[in-house]
């Protein structure tokens, strides 16, 4: 696994998740919804390679190797404690063939300087991750510039919970904020900036009442 320069992000995520880790993905199954439906839609192209960024424990990854045994598969996280945690899920040889990971920051994205790979990627995907990303507009710029037309980013992250009642959703915000996750308005308001502009296809569905939401973006420019 390579190392990239250390960050603040970086330094926080793994102050977050240096014991948290070990029971992340026993826990996050309780409120991370729609992360299998997000794999299952992705349609990537036969034999081609499919990125995730903020990757964690490798969860997503393990899961579509073993949907998609064809596809190769590449993780970012800028956790290195997250990524030691993943990497002993690829215990497996075969796994170790099929998936990748590295250490960086999702607005550095350098697919040659990462993971040797020249792109494009026809398949980008963030679960639950653009809200823990400060500079979430860097990231998800980055994406875009590695997919080519046509080629899809697929997201699911929390929304607005927008039909929940107020101090139910101000609970929820709060106690998410405990782990850096930030609702982030203007994310939402960044894609269909990009939609009207006609720089991407924007396809959005809700999870349980705008707990969450999820994306599909197709680059079109």
């Amino acid at each position: 696994m390579v190392e990239l320069k250390p960050s603040h992000h970086a330094e926080q995520m793994d102050s977050i998740y240096r014991w948290t880790r070990h029971i992340y993905d026993v826990s996050r199954k309780f409120y991370l919804f729609g992360r299998d439906s997000l794999l299952r839609d992705l349609n990537a192209p036969q034999g081609s390679t499919v990125l995730e960024i903020g990757c964690g424990t490798a969860r997503n990854l393990v899961k579509l190797s073993a949907m998609r045994p064809d596809l190769k598969l590449l993780g970012l996280d800028a956790s290195a404690q997250m990524l030691e945690t993943a990497s002993k899920k690829l215990a497996d040889p075969a796994l170790r063939e099929r998936i990748t990971l590295r250490q960086g920051l999702a607005e550095e994205l350098d697919l040659p300087l990462m993971f040797g790979v020249s792109g494009p990627l026809p398949r980008v995907f963030f679960s639950y991750s653009l809200t823990m990303i400060p500079p979430w507009k860097g990231a998800l710029d980055a994406a875009l510039r590695v997919v080519p037309v046509g080629g899809e980013i697929h997201i699911v992250d929390f929304w607005d919970q927008g039909s929940w009642p107020g101090p139910t959703r101000w609970a929820l915000r709060r106690w998410l904020k405990l782990f850096t996750v930030e609702f982030r308005p203007e994310l939402m308001a960044y894609l269909e900036s990009l939609a009207r502009e006609g720089k991407i296809e924007l396809h959005v569905k809700s999870i349980f009442g705008r707990y969450a939401f999820s994306a599909r973006v197709v680059r079109r420019v």
